[in-house]
């Protein structure tokens, strides 16, 4: 008897191995890991109370929080917009993840931050059948610039997937199509920058979906005149966005629409009340001659008049919710105070888009340059802005980093 039933023991001991093994594969990856770069920027901070605050977190347990928002993915590192990038972005920790959506020729919605940028972010330049049919072929430098404009609505769908996501840039002194897309900034990286799969919107629904996280669509401006072909108006985008997530029975809850075009916001609000309710109004106001994000009395419309149309959330960038006091520490700028006053949940972006922030960091924080100059103090503009102005999420292209601190700081 006892060896009959050997053979059956062994049978069950082998399943409960292989359980186990399932379940931490399962762990593997859907556990948050966010690797060396926040204890990079936190060693680089300068010595003080949030240094050693943020020191203590080193071991974890980290989780996904929602103020961590993946910017196009993780594209700090991965092509913008592919799967690769909003798998990275999802083990990192976001628990909101972007696609910023435009259209193809056949009016069929795909996840790109510009219309017309495939010349700089997938391989459609070393495909003649596809190059003929961008809107400006390759010109090579010639001792000027060296350019070209591709755009998803010169493709149809089909042809749009066939392509593969690189990183974005170009070199424009190139006078060959293979130095023109070997033009990565040197603060990013090639290392991931294996063919990418492109994705379609609804794609990126049933990805984020699949993961358990919260979708921050951006409708982008078309590059196209619209209504597009006569009968495709922004309204109809508009509306098609939305469709994507109704078809997909995706909680309005979960979806946080946006877009720089405030009639859009309006149009969602008005009539896509259950996701209008999360629209986001990306504040771009500061172009040309617009808004001073010091002087309320620029502000056309003003928050309130904003709020009073219904609006929850705006995201302008990080510049514009700082400013510095008279002994040269970080505060919150007028323009956050006065979002905050009209009762508008604040967001903004980006964070990890600068390269270095040795120099004043660039165009994201220049309302604070002078107090800017390590990358630690990135960590610091961090803490102003969820602290002291209390925003609810940040978009980042490296979502590590931003997860981090949420985690450290027990914000959801």
């Amino acid at each position: 008897m006892i060896k009959s039933r050997c053979p059956a023991l062994l049978i069950q001991v082998f399943f409960v191995i292989i359980l186990i093994g399932f379940s931490n594969i399962a762990l593997a990856i859907d556990g948050v890991s966010l690797g060396p770069r926040p204890m990079f920027l936190i060693d680089d901070m300068e010595a003080g109370e949030l240094k050693e605050k943020l020191q203590q977190c080193q071991a974890g347990p980290f989780s996904t929080s929602d103020f961590s928002i993946g910017h196009r993915g993780a594209s700090l590192q991965f092509p913008e917009h592919t799967k690769e990038s909003y798998l990275a972005a999802a083990r990192m920790g976001a628990g909101i993840i972007e696609c910023d959506a435009t259209f193809t020729k056949d009016k069929e919605l795909v996840c790109r931050h510009s219309q017309c940028d495939l010349h700089l972010t997938t391989d459609i330049l070393t495909r003649p059948d596809l190059a003929a049919k961008c809107s400006i072929p390759f010109t090579p430098a010639n001792g000027g610039k060296a350019s070209a404009k591709c755009c998803t609505s010169d493709l149809t769908l089909a042809e749009f997937k066939s392509l593969r996501g690189k990183m974005d840039g170009a070199d424009t002194s190139a006078e060959t199509v293979t130095e023109y897309i070997a033009g990565t900034p040197g603060w990013r990286t090639d290392l991931y920058a294996v063919p990418g799969t492109l994705m379609t919107h609804k794609e990126s629904i049933d990805l984020i979906d699949s993961l358990g996280l919260k979708f921050t669509p951006e409708l982008k401006s078309a590059d196209v005149p619209m209504p597009y072909e006569g009968d495709y108006s922004q309204q109809d985008y508009a509306k098609a966005l939305i469709a994507d997530y109704k078809a997909a029975g995706i909680a309005p809850e979960r979806v946080f629409p946006q877009s720089f075009n405030l009639d859009d916001v309006l149009y969602w609000i008005r009539n896509e009340p259950e996701f209008g309710t999360q629209a986001v109004y990306l504040d771009d106001r500061y172009r040309g001659n617009g808004i001073n994000p010091d002087d309320p009395a620029s502000f056309s419309p003003t928050m309130q008049e904003l709020s009073d149309q219904g609006l929850k959330y705006i995201a302008p960038p990080i510049w514009m919710l700082l400013a510095l006091d008279e002994t040269g520490k970080i505060v919150p700028s007028a323009y956050a105070e006065e979002a905050k006053k009209a009762d508008l949940s604040i967001i903004t972006w980006t964070l990890e888009r600068s390269g270095s922030l040795a120099n004043g960091g660039g165009w994201y924080y220049h309302s604070v340059k002078d107090a800017i100059d390590n990358e630690g103090d990135m960590m610091t503009v961090l803490d102003v802005l969820a602290r002291d102005v209390g925003v609810k999420g940040v978009f980042s292209d490296w979502p590590a980093t931003t997860t981090y601190y949420a985690n450290c700081m027990g914000l959801d």
